[in-house]
């Protein structure tokens, strides 16, 4: 049965935004409690998640808001924030399905060029030392380094086992939650055009 009425308009547009708002929070809990416990030391990464987590959670919020009061106005620039987001979005995963192994190793190489920080969680997380080569006379965090150095692999080899999968994952997450955000700016849409059946004649703008 198509929801087409005032209510069930209201409640699925509600129920939405609700669970974008807990996408929030746990994106921010998921980075403060990686920092926390210290295993992402990197203050640019964590920032990042923590900055995603709070605009989403501020869209979710604007959109809970204006479907409880039927406001227009936020329900205007809820869609069109939304869209903006799908756009975004639904580009984004797409590229990470249709990446081949030479861009994966050349996207991943340049990731780990960025920062310093995020290279010594992923050497001392995977226990590698080096992106595509292992340096003998530097220092590195993991444990394998202060065994035996010549023992050590390079990152780029675990990493490359596992990327094709994440992006696969992460292009599957994203595509889908894509999918949930034009149904955001559809119901909103619908919504906004919908006279509230408890208000007057003349109180619908």
């Amino acid at each position: 049965m198509v929801c087409g009425g005032f209510v069930c308009s209201k409640n699925s547009l509600c129920a939405l935004n609700i669970l974008y708002v807990l996408v929030s929070l746990l994106m921010i809990g998921v980075a403060a409690w990686g920092k926390w416990f210290g295993l992402v030391s990197s203050i640019r990464v964590v920032a990042v998640v923590i900055g995603v987590g709070m605009f989403l959670f501020v869209v979710a919020f604007m959109g809970l808001c204006g479907a409880l009061k039927h406001h227009q106005v936020l329900l205007f620039f809820y869609m069109i924030i939304l869209f903006l987001v799908f756009v975004v979005q639904f580009s984004v995963s797409c590229a990470c399905l249709s990446l081949n192994e030479s861009q994966q190793n050349q996207l991943l190489e340049a990731g780990w060029n960025r920062s310093e920080a995020t290279q010594q969680d992923v050497e001392k997380t995977l226990n590698c030392c080096g992106f595509s080569s292992v340096n003998l006379n530097g220092s590195c965090p993991a444990s394998c380094f202060h065994i035996d150095p010549t023992t050590c692999g390079t990152c780029s080899l675990i990493i490359q086992r596992y990327a094709g999968e994440v992006l696969r994952i992460v292009g599957g997450i994203g595509l889908f939650f894509s999918f949930t955000e034009i149904l955001g700016v559809w119901l909103a849409h619908k919504y906004r055009n919908i006279k509230d059946p408890r208000s007057n004649s003349g109180a619908f703008l």
